[in-house]
C-alpha cells in the first residue's frame, strides 16, 4: 500500500437544487476527495487552508476517517473559502452565486515532511503553479500523480496548466473541458491530443454518462449507474477522483487493466455523493454499502453472446 497526498480545497459551501438548499456545509475537493480515498484505508494526508471560521468538529471528522490533517494550515484571523451554487432541473447545469477566494487567495502549500516520499499525489483543482509547487516538494518523482482541473484554468492560466499537465501521469477532467483544452469535439482525438501534452492515461467523466478511460489505442468506458434520486451533484467529480486515486494507492498497481478497475471504484463511490447533501453520504458510507454497488456495476455491464 502507498501513502497518498492529497492537495485541493477545504471549504464552506451553500448549495440549492430543485430538491431544496443549505446553509454553510462542509466542502472542498480535498474533503471529497479525502473522504473518498479512506474507503480504502489508504495512508493519506491533505494539504489545504482554512480560515479561524473553520469547526473543529470538520478537522476531527477528517482525522476520524484516518486523513492526515497536519498539512492543512489554519489561519486564524482568515476567513475559509467559500463556493455557492444553484442546480438547474436538469441538475448537469448550474449557476455559481458565490465564489469567496479568502485565505486560498494566498496559499502555499506545504507537504507534510513525512509524505514527502508518497508515491501517490492527487492534485485537487486548483490553481496549476499551486499545483506544481507540491510537485516541487515531493523527495522524488511519485509513481502516479493525478490531476484534476477545469475551464477556469483553460482560460485563465492556460499556460501554466501546460506546465504542471508535463510532470502528471493521469489526468480527470469532464467532456466539455477535454473538447475546450484540445479544440476537438471528437473524444477520441480530444484524447489523443491531451495525451501529447503529457498525461499517459486521460480520464473523461461524463457525468450521469459515465466515464472513458484513454491510454495509447487503448479505450474503456465505464457507465454511470442509473440511480433513482440524485439530490446534489456537488463533490461529484472529486469523489471520482478520490477512489479512483485511493484504490490505485491501495492495490499499488499501475496497470491499465488496474486502471479499468479504479475507473469503476470512482465510479462507484460518486453514486453514492449524489444522494444527500455535500459530505453527507461520504461520511456515513460503509464498505458493505460500497461492496454491494459494485455487484449491481459487474451485473450492469456484464453479459454473455455468441459470437458466430
Amino acid at each position: 500500500m502507498s501513502k497518498l497526498v492529497i492537495v485541493g480545497t477545504v471549504a464552506f459551501d451553500a448549495i440549492e437544487t430543485p430538491f431544496g438548499k443549505t446553509d454553510k456545509i462542509l466542502g472542498g475537493a480535498a474533503t471529497f476527495i479525502g473522504l473518498a480515498a479512506s474507503q480504502f484505508h489508504v495512508d493519506s494526508a491533505a494539504v489545504s487552508v482554512v480560515g479561524g471560521d473553520f469547526p473543529k468538529k470538520y478537522l476531527d471528522l477528517l482525522e476520524d476517517k484516518n486523513i492526515d490533517i497536519s498539512g492543512i494550515e489554519i489561519v486564524k484571523d482568515g476567513k475559509t473559502f467559500f463556493w455557492s451554487g444553484l442546480y438547474h432541473n436538469d441538475m448537469n447545469s448550474r449557476d455559481t452565486l458565490a465564489t469567496e477566494l479568502n485565505v486560498l487567495a494566498d496559499f502555499q502549500p506545504v507537504v507534510p515532511e513525512n509524505y514527502k516520499d508518497a508515491k501517490v499525489v492527487m492534485l485537487g483543482n486548483l490553481h496549476p503553479l499551486t499545483q506544481l509547487s507540491v510537485l516541487e516538494q515531493m523527495h522524488k518523482k511519485p509513481e502516479l500523480v493525478v490531476l484534476d482541473t477545469m475551464n477556469f484554468w483553460m482560460d485563465n492560466a492556460l499556460d501554466d496548466l501546460h506546465k504542471v499537465m508535463k510532470k502528471i501521469d493521469v489526468i480527470t477532467i469532464n467532456d466539455e473541458e477535454a473538447r475546450q483544452l484540445t479544440g476537438e469535439y471528437s473524444l477520441v482525438v480530444a484524447a489523443r491530443k491531451i495525451h501529447d501534452m503529457g498525461p499517459q492515461y486521460v480520464v473523461i467523466k461524463k457525468g450521469e454518462h459515465g466515464a472513458l478511460l484513454f491510454h495509447d489505442d487503448n479505450v474503456f468506458y465505464a457507465p454511470a449507474l442509473p440511480l433513482e434520486e440524485v439530490f446534489d451533484p456537488t463533490g461529484a467529480g472529486d469523489t471520482f477522483a478520490g477512489g479512483f486515486a485511493g484504490y490505485l494507492a491501495k492495490s499499488d498497481d499501475l496497470s491499465f487493466e488496474n486502471m479499468k478497475k479504479a475507473v469503476i471504484y470512482g465510479s462507484t463511490l460518486a453514486s453514492f455523493c449524489v444522494e444527500k447533501f455535500g459530505t453527507e453520504r461520504m461520511v456515513s458510507l460503509k464498505s458493505d454499502e460500497v461492496l454491494k454497488r459494485l455487484q449491481q456495476f459487474k451485473a450492469l455491464t456484464q453479459f454473455e453472446i455468441e459470437l458466430t
